[in-house]
């Protein structure tokens, strides 16, 4: 077989169709379906942006309060997944990787089964399980690390207002709850990024959908994908006052360190997510957004200086964390609440890869060194065919 080389990381490599939507990076545009993704969160609920990609189009309005009501009985935990929050919430490691471990002894209560012996209907019933129940299992997880009592969700709530009253244990106030709900809608999906890839290959050996959500959040939890928005903010702290940001980034270039929240792997131009994420921060308003505002400014006209030839506009991350703080969520929850948002995108795009039946199997070139024979041992030769 001749192998095609590609380039490094599969840049600009198209490998598979899609309906569900891509990024165009140079036009710095994205979408969902035949909707600019943008606008939707703009003006659109996250249960409207989920009905899209789930069957297509938009919902009418009795379309879309019986998908809601649909979504809000997926959200409670099924029994046998509750005895299995305090033991996970207690050990050691990040919320993500109890997610994890959780979701893994969740395919049993959950009655799952490997995508490759299901139809097509029973295969999007389990992927509509698995990202409704996801934000509760988050929030109880949270609770019970922090010795907090679980908050059961509340079907009255949109998605995005409940996930926040499960982690908080506090009704949201209405325009933190829409804040969130916006960040949510804009981090769906985002074509093929590390964690929806990840996904995909494990969707396309018939595994079953936890397998696949499992697969990709230990992409997301790299800080190279999902893991920014608490660095972006934790860089905000380091900072301090907007007089300090050139010299801190100067520092920063100068050791080699990456300016999380600014540049991005797809977009050239500026990414259309931080555009709005910079709205939705000024009406929420305060001293962190203030501050942030002044501070990306700093940011971005030192690194105008130092890297002329190198645009790195603010990125989704930067203010998804000034948000997501004002909004009342932890940072330990930053990178858990995108796998709220995302779990869609990936089950949709699980059910996409599924359909198609066919396994991604990749080769690699292999450039070490030329076989060799193991010393004083002879070559190993097939077996004679008998008969």
């Amino acid at each position: 077989m001749d192998l095609i080389d590609v380039p490094a990381g599969l840049n600009g490599v198209a490998v598979a169709d899609t309906t569900i939507g891509t990024v165009l990076g140079d036009e710095g545009f994205y979408h969902y379906r035949d909707y600019d993704a943008v606008e939707l969160a703009r003006t659109a609920s996250f249960e409207d942006a989920w009905y899209l990609l789930d069957r297509g189009r938009l919902p009418d309005s009795a379309e879309r309060d019986t998908f809601r009501a649909d979504l809000a009985a997926r959200r409670r935990l099924p029994d046998g997944i509750v005895p299995l929050i305090d033991v996970a919430g207690a050990l050691p490691g990040t919320p993500l990787a109890r997610l994890r471990t959780v979701l893994s002894a969740a395919a049993g209560p959950l009655r799952l089964q490997p995508l490759l012996d299901l139809d097509a209907a029973d295969r999007r019933e389990q992927a509509l399980d698995v990202a409704a129940v996801v934000p509760s299992i988050l929030g109880a997880l949270y609770r019970s690390g922090a010795g907090l009592a679980a908050v059961a969700a509340d079907p009255d709530l949109g998605h995005a207002a409940a996930y926040l009253r499960q982690v908080t244990g506090r009704q949201p106030e209405p325009e933190h709850a829409r804040a969130l709900e916006q960040y949510l809608t804009l981090t769906i999906d985002h074509g093929f990024n590390a964690s929806t890839f990840t996904g995909r290959v494990v969707a396309s050996t018939g595994a079953d959908i936890v397998d696949v959500v499992c697969a990709a959040i230990g992409a997301l939890a790299g800080p190279l994908h999902g893991g920014a928005p608490s660095r972006a903010l934790d860089a905000l702290d380091a900072i301090g006052t907007p007089d300090r940001a050139a010299d801190w980034v100067r520092g920063e270039v100068a050791a080699g360190r990456r300016i999380m929240g600014f540049g991005h792997a797809v977009y050239r131009a500026p990414d259309p997510r931080s555009a709005l994420l910079r709205d939705v921060a000024e009406a929420l308003g305060g001293e962190l957004v203030e501050r942030a505002i002044a501070i990306e400014t700093e940011i971005l006209t030192t690194l105008a200086e130092l890297k002329p030839d190198r645009p790195l506009p603010s990125n989704v991350e930067f203010y998804a964390g000034v948000i997501m703080e004002t909004v009342g969520l932890p940072r330990q929850m930053f990178t858990p609440t995108f796998a709220v948002s995302r779990t869609v995108g990936w089950v949709t795009h699980a059910l996409e890869q599924a359909a198609t039946g066919k396994l991604i199997r990749p080769a690699a070139r292999y450039v070490g060194p030329a076989p060799r024979r193991v010393a004083g041992v002879g070559t190993v030769r097939p077996p004679a065919p008998t008969g």
